[in-house]
């Protein structure tokens, strides 16, 4: 039981590197390594750019002997590929596991859920 196949998830560096553009858009790999802020080597964080693009997942332009670079996926959908990854994976695909482990770990509070209930309501009345 493996992932599927054209699915390329991202690695939680990658993940930070994309949160980075999705955030400030088009940057240089100087630009996103400033905004890590995790002392990362400025090769480790341009080598990681560009399996990104390789993935897909940003393109690049060149400027001025250096590359620009931008996401080509948005982030709702990439974040969403990754939830149901880890809701296939961790909880067999039950999303109801999922929130009742968010709750059992007191991550998801009795206060949170009852926004979150409210959001949903929101939700279904705009649909």
């Amino acid at each position: 039981m493996g992932r599927k196949k054209g699915v390329a998830s991202l690695t939680p560096l990658e993940l930070e590197l994309m949160k980075v553009l999705w955030r400030t858009g088009p940057a240089s790999v100087q630009h996103v390594r400033e905004q890590l802020g995790s002392g990362l080597a400025y090769t480790t964080v341009q080598t990681m750019l560009n399996v990104l693009h390789r993935k897909g997942k940003v393109t690049r332009s060149l400027k001025d002997r250096s590359y620009t670079y931008r996401p080509s996926v948005e982030q709702q959908r990439e974040v969403g590929e990754l939830l149901r990854d880890v809701v296939e994976r961790a909880f067999g695909g039950s999303a109801e596991d999922l929130v009742l482990n968010l709750m059992q770990t007191r991550q998801l509070t009795p206060e949170r859920l009852e926004r979150l209930a409210s959001s949903l309501e929101k939700v279904d009345d705009e649909r």
